[in-house]
């Protein structure tokens, strides 16, 4: 399974959802803006970490707890 990283303009989340087009993923969103994938989990992880050093808790942390989830998607949480 891969994710999609997916900006809006509130928040940043992460999708399980396997998405066609990056429409589909528009319709599914409000405030859509922006996306990214789908992405092995390890990609990820790789670009999270480097782009977002203020992510927490860590890009694989708060992967790893979408993929146990049974939620299709969650927020990326930042330190405050």
């Amino acid at each position: 399974m891969k994710l999609h990283i997916i900006y809006t303009e509130s928040a940043m989340l992460l999708s399980k959802t396997e998405y066609a087009t990056w429409q589909d993923v528009q319709r599914d969103f409000p405030g859509y803006k922006a996306s990214l994938g789908p992405w092995p989990d390890a990609e990820v992880v790789e670009y999270l970490d480097e782009e977002y050093p203020d992510i927490f808790p860590g890009a694989h942390t708060q992967v790893a707890e979408l993929r146990e989830s049974e939620s299709a998607f969650s927020v990326v949480r930042f330190l405050k």
